[in-house]
């Protein structure tokens, strides 16, 4: 006999998701199914930094699992705002891991690249010793030590990098809107790293859930590349798709041409085997072959520039 509807949802699994205008909680809730649901909820929906509003929306949706895609993001401002960039990046993620354990919850928490150094020279395993340059970075990782001394054994932390998608702002809106208007353009060339589509680490993140795999992990697209190749491609990609009219030249700068309030690692490429080796059917393309998936998306309208 076939499941009447209402029971057909009350069996589905209900995956609350904490920062609703980010481009990670977009993604994800493009991926909600009859039963896996995706909800999505933002700053007015519940208090981050408190620890009874937390409880009690997690406890009011009957959520079965929790992923934190919010964080204080604004990199360099966190160097003049750092009060504010820790309560949110550690103190807050201290709560929700706190609320988690008690609802015997399943955790998934985004973390950063910044975390590390940069001067390693090649890419960065789960366990190598995180050392920030900045405040932004030593903000995320105070918030996942906070998560592996409340709650590790049923929470996983995905470190990521150079995050963008069709929703909001990021690197590649930024570049398309530059080069329709400009002559010209410097790119940094001296930062390596790599980018992620925020589809694929959507997929990522619910995989995770799904397969009840913790601990600490990392993932980004594959590859390697610096902020001027990137943009690089997406130049040559906007042409081919239309998006854009006609070519400019892009030189390739340096950090030091280009400074800012906060540092940035030199390298910061992310080993993933850890997440790889563990979901064989992890999404893992190269990250020219996801730019281009996201800017035909773009194209197709699913976005505006």
């Amino acid at each position: 006999m076939p499941l009447r509807l209402n029971e057909f949802r009350a069996a589905s699994m209900k995956i609350i998701v904490i920062g609703k205008s980010g481009q990670l909680a977009w993604e994800l809730s493009q991926l909600s199914t009859v039963t896996q649901e995706v909800i999505c909820l933002g700053r007015n929906d519940l208090d981050i930094e408190d620890v009874a509003s937390i409880s009690r929306v997690l406890v009011a949706y009957n959520a079965d699992a929790v992923i934190n895609a919010s964080a204080y993001t604004a990199v360099d401002n966190a160097e003049s705002d750092s009060a504010r960039a820790y309560a949110l990046n550690a103190e807050a993620v201290g709560h929700i891991a706190t609320v988690c354990k008690e609802l015997l919850l399943p955790l998934v928490h985004i973390s950063t690249d910044f975390v590390f150094h940069g001067d390693k020279g090649i890419p960065y395993l789960p366990g190598d010793d995180i050392n920030p340059l900045g405040v932004y970075g030593a903000s995320k990782a105070k918030g996942e030590n906070l998560i592996n001394e409340i709650y590790p054994e049923n929470s996983t932390i995905i470190r990521t990098s150079w995050v963008y998608s069709t929703h909001g702002n990021n690197f590649v809106k930024t570049m398309l809107n530059l080069m329709a208007v400009r002559p010209e353009l410097g790119i940094i060339s001296d930062q390596i790293g790599t980018p992620t589509y925020a589809s694929g680490l959507a997929k990522a993140c619910l995989l995770c859930i799904t397969n009840r795999f913790v601990g600490v992990h990392h993932y980004t697209d594959s590859g390697v590349a610096s902020w001027f190749d990137f943009a690089v491609a997406i130049q040559n990609i906007a042409l081919d798709l239309g998006l854009l009219e006609k070519r400019i030249p892009i030189r390739p700068i340096t950090t030091a041409d280009y400074p800012t309030p906060a540092k940035r690692p030199h390298y910061s490429v992310l080993d993933k085997s850890s997440l790889a080796n563990a979901i064989p059917e992890l999404p893992l393309e190269h990250w020219q072959a996801q730019l281009k998936n996201m800017m035909t998306a773009l194209k197709a309208g699913q976005a505006k520039v």
